[in-house]
């Protein structure tokens, strides 16, 4: 008679999961998923986190003028080829804390909109987070609170926990319940989430920003 062998894993109470990598280390050390199937459109990758919170593009830009698969833009006007086409990293969220007073960016002089939150935006040299607008987000349209699912994100690829894109030098990554966004080589980038920002600046500063109960829409 021949006995099988088995093994039993019992849990270690003692052991303690390491912390989550900052987001430039993140951005550095996950490996690259293959780009293929969040192709969206010419030269753009784009997804969403898989709890429909955040949405992001691995994009361009001309000036302000960004080419976004979920929402309408003047990328491709005739008069915007003229401008410098920069590459970008773009984000946008359905529930989001609110813009910390010393990230405002702008104060929308003249145009009758305020500097929200809700939005990030990542160039080659710096990180942004919040813009001027009115009303709420095309990711709050969709899954916010009050959203109804059916457009433009909701045809877009899940990118898995852990997952990292990269498009012309910079990279994202959905990890700590949001999403990372960097230029590795210059240590420039952004975290966020649903209840907390973080900018990175070159330096490698980090600015965290906006705790959970200032989580808010429009």
């Amino acid at each position: 008679m021949t006995l099988a062998g088995c093994s039993v894993t019992v849990a270690d109470p003692d052991y303690t999961p390491p912390p989550p990598l900052p987001a430039i280390e993140q951005l550095k050390q996950a490996p690259l998923t293959d780009p293929a199937p969040f192709a969206a459109g010419e030269d753009v990758l784009a997804f969403v986190t898989a709890d429909r919170n955040i949405v992001c593009a691995l994009t361009s830009a001309r000036g302000p003028h960004l080419n976004l698969p979920y929402e309408a833009n003047n990328f491709g006007d005739p008069d915007n080829t003229k401008l410098a086409t920069v590459p970008v990293a773009h984000c946008e969220l359905a529930v989001y804390p609110a813009p910390a007073a010393a990230d405002v960016s702008d104060n929308c002089s003249g145009t009758g909109l305020g500097y929200l939150g809700g939005a990030a935006l990542l160039t080659p040299d710096r990180a942004r987070y919040g813009e001027c607008r009115s009303g709420v987000t095309q990711m709050e349209t969709e899954y916010g609170p009050k959203g109804r699912a059916g457009g433009p994100v909701s045809e877009l690829p899940v990118l898995a926990d852990g997952g990292n894109l990269e498009r012309n030098g910079l990279r994202c990554s959905a990890y700590r319940f949001g999403v990372a966004c960097g230029n590795v080589s210059a240590g420039v980038g952004f975290f966020i989430s649903r209840d907390h920002y973080e900018l990175i600046a070159a330096k490698g500063k980090n600015a965290q920003t906006a705790p959970a109960q200032a989580s808010k829409t429009p």
